[in-house]
């Protein structure tokens, strides 16, 4: 009776887990790209063109979408 309920869902409880990792993975990814401009629109800020903001953090971004999709794609037993 339990089994058919579950099979009501069309993800299980793990492929959940992945969906949640995932998109807390895509979450890191933005808060690396915060910051690096300037109060003052005069003033160039060379810091916005960190290895941080233009290479690390859109990487960790696409990690976080193949985590996804492999959430989705994932089968449950």
């Amino acid at each position: 009776m339990n089994k058919e309920k579950e099979d009501d869902f069309a993800f299980g409880r793990e492929n959940y887990k992945w969906l949640i990792i995932g998109i807390a993975i895509i979450v890191i990814g933005n808060v690396l790209m915060i910051g690096g401009g300037s109060d003052d629109p005069g003033v160039y800020n060379p810091e916005i063109f960190s290895f941080r903001r233009i290479t690390l953090a859109p990487l960790v971004i696409l990690a976080g979408f193949a985590t996804v999709l492999i959430a989705i794609i994932k089968k449950t037993k």
